[in-house]
């Protein structure tokens, strides 16, 4: 691993000037003390790196868990939350042990970019106050109907209280972030070095120092406010410990699996996303990773901290970066440590706008238009379940929005399945003087049962029905009885059948049900 330290150093640096502003803007979003987002951030990059199987993913406090993170610290309070963190770090390790690190396929694409997109929806709405400097809470507001104080409430107050300061320098550090990616990041090294996200945090820090007791300064309450310790005891003193009293609340399991299916999804598409940018292609061990997962969550949950993915911002920034072990993902965790012991003075001078624009960013790459575009080329199919999950995490919540959206995936499937169950062909013009070909699908189930009868049903008398199974390799015992059935019927009928199968041809069998036990197993 040390062989290759001169390429992970500098890959280290660029990802924690990545890291920095996002695991603090993370907690902001997320509603939780930002020191949390350190935290997350550390034991993501120092523990999970080191377990992780991965030598080109990051780990750290992620954008997809934002909107789970603030609802659970609304409904259970701080200490609560952090129970389920730990309970979400033990289900993700059984995840890893009964080999569940293909979980990810079993859920639509369509399902899975509808729940990021509506992340990023959330995650804008949320910084919109702070954007702009008019929320009184530091923490933010995220209630999007009732009550006397909303999110649009607060959107339609903005002429109204307008932090001038603020609003001033989160659209400065919204020109440096574009600029930085679609313009400068082409034209030098040096600006792929030296981060867009980095930049525009110090610029907010300069500004902050050049505008105090002027009419653009920045109230303490729109900075970040992290723990200054002035020795190691009172440094340790800021970490917050979980109340393991309500493990016995619903509310603490439902949070924890829903932290865990998430958290584990998120982190498993970022390993298949980041396989494929690996310039070696190296595969990553899922199931070792949700273990490594869960072991972080599990340590971030006990000392505080916010719960921990694998992220494709860093991970790809480490890979763009030249890093060639994983080493590059654990030195970034110490300085990030080190960062928290040595500056915490300067962290506090960072003004909340400026964090909001670096997650405005985030939120519109999770929530692009050309997604939107996309999905809806792509058919009905796809946007149907896509959109369903989008309004649903943004007007109700995020595990409502993915188990409607899978609910909706799985019945245009079914659909699917019903509609394409067999093949249908009728040999000329008139059906009186053709013949009817009926070719099974591969797996024909009870669910196509209803179509599959009314072709029967359709059939006029003195036809001929040829009946072709070579390809099914699962029929269900209903499709079975249904043509055992048709079998009888055929003969009132003056309908004759042809059985075609892999056995050979059989001429008006006398049932269905005793043949299909003859057939092999797989069949």
């Amino acid at each position: 691993m040390f062989k290759t330290i001169k390429s992970d150093i500098p890959a280290s640096i660029v990802v924690f000037f990545v890291a920095l502003p996002l695991c603090l803007g993370i907690a902001l979003a997320s509603g939780a003390p930002l020191f949390s987002g350190l935290i997350a951030g550390i034991i993501g990059g120092i523990v999970v790196g080191s377990i992780s199987g991965s030598e080109v993913g990051v780990s750290g406090p992620a954008a997809g868990l934002a909107a789970i993170v603030l609802a659970a610290i609304a409904t259970l309070g701080y200490e609560a939350f952090l129970v389920s963190v730990v309970l979400a770090g033990i289900i993700q390790i059984l995840f890893g042990v009964l080999k569940f690190g293909i979980i990810g396929y079993y859920f639509p694409s369509s399902v899975i970019k509808g729940m990021l997109t509506g992340i990023g929806i959330i995650i804008i709405l949320k910084q919109i106050p702070h954007f702009f400097g008019i929320d009184k809470d530091p923490e933010g507001n995220f209630v999007l109907f009732g009550g006397n104080s909303n999110i649009f409430t607060d959107i339609v107050s903005i002429p109204q209280n307008l932090g001038l300061g603020s609003t001033v320098i989160a659209i400065l550090a919204i020109i440096i972030l574009i600029l930085w990616s679609n313009v400068l990041v082409h034209k030098h090294n040096i600006f792929k070095l030296i981060q867009g996200p980095l930049v525009a945090v110090v610029a907010g820090i300069v500004f902050y120092i050049l505008t105090r007791g002027t009419g653009m300064d920045i109230a303490q309450s729109h900075l970040v406010q992290v723990p200054v310790p002035d020795s190691l005891d009172s440094f340790l003193g800021q970490f917050t410990f979980p109340d393991f009293s309500v493990i016995g609340s619903s509310g603490i399991w439902v949070t924890a699996f829903t932290i865990a299916l998430v958290a584990s999804l998120e982190t498993l598409l970022c390993v298949e996303a980041t396989d494929k940018l690996d310039p070696e292609k190296r595969v990553t061990p899922t199931n070792r990773e949700l273990f490594a997962q869960g072991s972080g969550n599990i340590l971030s949950g006990l000392i505080g901290g916010i719960p921990i993915t694998q992220v494709i911002v860093r991970s790809s920034a480490n890979i763009q970066s030249g890093n060639k072990t994983k080493l590059s993902a654990i030195i970034h965790g110490f300085f990030l440590l080190i960062s928290v012991l040595l500056i915490p003075t300067i962290l506090n001078m960072i003004p909340l706008s400026v964090l909001a624009a670096v997650l405005f960013i985030v939120g519109y790459k999770l929530a692009k238009p050309s997604t939107f575009k996309a999905m809806w080329t792509a058919g009905w199919k796809q946007f149907v379940p896509f959109i369903a999950t989008v309004l649903i995490i943004v007007f109700k919540d995020l595990l409502w929005g993915i188990g409607i959206g899978l609910a909706i995936g799985i019945m245009v499937t079914l659909y699917h399945s019903y509609k394409n169950s067999h093949f249908l062909h009728k040999e000329g013009e008139d059906i009186d003087d053709g013949k009817v070909k009926m070719t099974l699908a591969e797996e024909v189930t009870f669910f196509n049962k209803a179509t599959i009868l009314k072709e029967l049903d359709n059939l006029p008398e003195n036809s001929y029905l040829e009946l072709d199974v070579r390809k099914t390799r699962f029929l269900d015992y209903d499709i079975i009885e249904i043509l055992d059935d048709f079998a009888f019927k055929a003969k009132e009928r003056a309908i004759n059948i042809k059985l075609i199968s892999e056995r050979g041809i059989v001429e008006n069998p006398d049932s269905f049900i005793e043949f299909f036990k003859l057939r092999p197993k797989k069949q």
